[in-house]
């Protein structure tokens, strides 16, 4: 079913806020007009790695979502940090992966606690020198793991396709379908990052006409995650893309990912532009 998306519809990821504090973010949000928070889950802003217990990180958490809901707004996705050092879910070493899935499940915990059902994943990358194939099944071995918890908890996992330098494992939509197939979950959808679309070269009908509602998510910026209107997309694609989610009865937020270290000594400029550019195409309500 058809539907309009609107600016109410646009979340914006916490990331590239990192060198600033938490209430910067929320209030940089409020003066672009924006309420729906992609909640990064990484230092400084919260972390659950600096919490011993589940009781202090829901207290900690319960503090961060009055502040929230206080000013208007909510929070639609948690977004963990995984990509990068101390997680993995296909390394070989046993630990590391359990220690991952463990966290993983803290995080589902800590989504709910900030009002949100949706916890995003990314594969992150298998070690380079061993065969993919391997790293590829420990991966869904620990999704199907972290999908159990999901469905009792009520839950939904979003994946998302990477780029080559940040990934070996989920590149494509084949990949994407071949993990979600092989999990076999009602609670593992995807996120479609349209930057890594671009660059395996596929569109955004072919992901919808493939995945059809296992399409949960949506990550939006101009090429190489770039200011909406400084990369190579131009008006007619970037429009064009919601329309066609429009079209195709997508229901969740379009999260803007402008996520780029050379805007971190000045992430709200970079959000306030990308809206600003929103408007011309994208109603208010």
């Amino acid at each position: 079913m058809a539907r309009k998306i609107t600016m109410q519809d646009m979340a914006v990821m916490s990331v590239q806020y990192v060198q600033y504090t938490f209430d910067y973010y929320l209030d940089s949000l409020q003066k672009c007009g924006l309420s729906k928070v992609d909640m990064w889950g990484g230092a400084p802003h919260y972390s659950r790695l600096d919490y011993n217990t589940s009781m202090e990180a829901a207290k900690r958490i319960r503090e961060m979502r009055k502040n929230i809901e206080d000013r208007g707004m909510k929070v639609v996705m948690y977004t963990p940090e995984t990509l990068g050092y101390p997680y993995s879910y296909s390394n070989p070493d046993f630990r590391l992966r359990a220690r991952t899935v463990d966290y993983m499940r803290n995080a589902m915990d800590d989504a709910l606690e900030f009002g949100t059902n949706m916890v995003f994943l990314n594969t992150g990358c298998a070690p380079r020198n061993l065969p993919r194939e391997d790293g590829l099944k420990r991966t869904i071995d620990s999704y199907r793991i972290m999908a159990d918890y999901a469905e009792k908890m009520g839950v939904q996992l979003v994946l998302e396709q990477l780029q080559p330098y940040e990934s070996n494992l989920c590149l494509t939509l084949g990949d994407v379908k071949h993990i979600i197939d092989a999990v076999d979950s009602p609670n593992l959808g995807c996120c479609v990052d349209l930057v890594a679309m671009e660059v395996a070269g596929e569109t955004l009908e072919q992901f919808c006409d493939t995945l059809g509602d296992k399409i949960q998510w949506i990550h939006y910026s101009d090429s190489h995650h770039l200011i909406l209107g400084d990369g190579d997309y131009g008006k007619e694609k970037l429009a064009g893309w919601i329309k066609l989610l429009e079209d195709r009865g997508y229901q969740n937020c379009i999260d803007l990912e402008i996520n780029d270290s050379i805007y971190w000594e000045d992430p709200h400029t970079s959000i306030a532009r990308t809206a600003e550019y929103l408007r011309t195409y994208v109603p208010e309500k």
